[in-house]
């Protein structure tokens, strides 16, 4: 935890009002169940410079609902059970030990959305910056709990929740060590559902916690448009290629746009400044040369102290 009420940790970074804003490539189970997919994922958010992956953990027995167990389904890999399946898209503790090198290797930090207490346990093996709270997990009071129990920074999406269940989660979790995302739980969402002014509603019902976001529209300008409103961690799904199989591939991001996506980023970053108007030096040029009339103040300095009438 920090002193600061309005940062969190995540790693060796701190989140927040006034800070980078925080990208997280969402691997999910995008990877397909392959180690090999994991790392060319790993490439393209390091490559891209984001600032964290993440993964979703689930115990599928505890997941998924008995009676769905042996429904068969065509796979990639051929028929076989949904259990069956479940299990083949999930990462045992090698698996993990091969990311969580290969991450350090790449010099970026990953983490995970567990779906269970189980996976919460097993991911305690690690040492993963934060946890992840899936909007789907938002009122499972026992998962909450488990996360809050760890110390770690846990991050809580907010889609499909009424405003009732998100205080209820925010207060299981407490205010102190959390970052809270506005999200919509579509697979793409629409432009017209993302309702981005959320972000402002939960900054003003949140002042003391980081707001961020987490897509899953197509296209990167809504994303640019959260950040611009004030995100101050932005998630987002990728993929290696959008027609890939997998139920999460149509709404995730490519290598390419990823790279467009976080520059962009830190762009606008850089352009927002900190609302106080002044004279830029690289205005005393202009200046000289179009104004007539020098008006009150001439000098840039005087300007500058001057402060802006509201």
């Amino acid at each position: 935890m920090t002193s600061n009420p309005r940062l969190r940790t995540l790693g060796d970074r701190l989140v927040g009002p006034g800070r980078p804003v925080y990208v997280t490539g969402e691997i999910g189970i995008n990877h397909n169940g392959d180690l090999e997919n994991a790392f060319a994922l790993i490439d393209a958010a390091a490559d891209a410079g984001c600032d964290a992956v993440k993964f979703q953990k689930r115990t599928p027995e505890i997941c998924t609902p008995r009676d769905q167990w042996d429904i068969e389904r065509d796979t990639p890999w051929g028929r076989m059970t949904y259990i069956d399946y479940r299990h083949r898209v999930e990462f045992d503790e090698d698996g993990y030990r091969a990311i969580d090198e290969y991450a350090k290797k790449r010099g970026i930090a990953w983490f995970a959305s567990p779906w269970d207490v189980e996976s919460v346990a097993f991911l305690e093996k690690f040492d993963v910056p934060a946890y992840k709270v899936a909007s789907a997990s938002l009122t499972d009071d026992e998962l909450l709990r488990a996360m809050r129990a760890t110390g770690r920074t846990v991050i809580l999406s907010t889609g499909m929740s009424t405003p009732r269940q998100i205080r209820h989660a925010v207060e299981v979790l407490g205010s102190d060590n959390i970052v809270l995302c506005h999200a919509t739980s579509t697979y793409p969402a629409k432009a017209e559902e993302l309702n981005l002014r959320m972000i402002h509603t939960l900054q003003a019902e949140y002042p003391n916690v980081p707001i961020g976001y987490s897509g899953h529209e197509t296209g990167l300008q809504t994303t640019l448009a959260a950040v611009a409103l004030g995100a101050a961690f932005v998630e987002r799904h990728i993929t290696l290629d959008r027609a890939m199989w997998g139920s999460d591939q149509a709404a995730s991001v490519e290598p390419q746009g990823l790279t467009r996506l976080v520059r962009d980023i830190r762009t606008i970053e850089d352009s927002l400044g900190d609302g106080v108007k002044k004279v830029y030096d690289s205005e005393l040029g202009p200046m000289k040369k179009l104004r007539r009339v020098p008006g009150v103040v001439a000098d840039a300095e005087a300007a500058d102290r001057e402060p802006i009438s509201a």
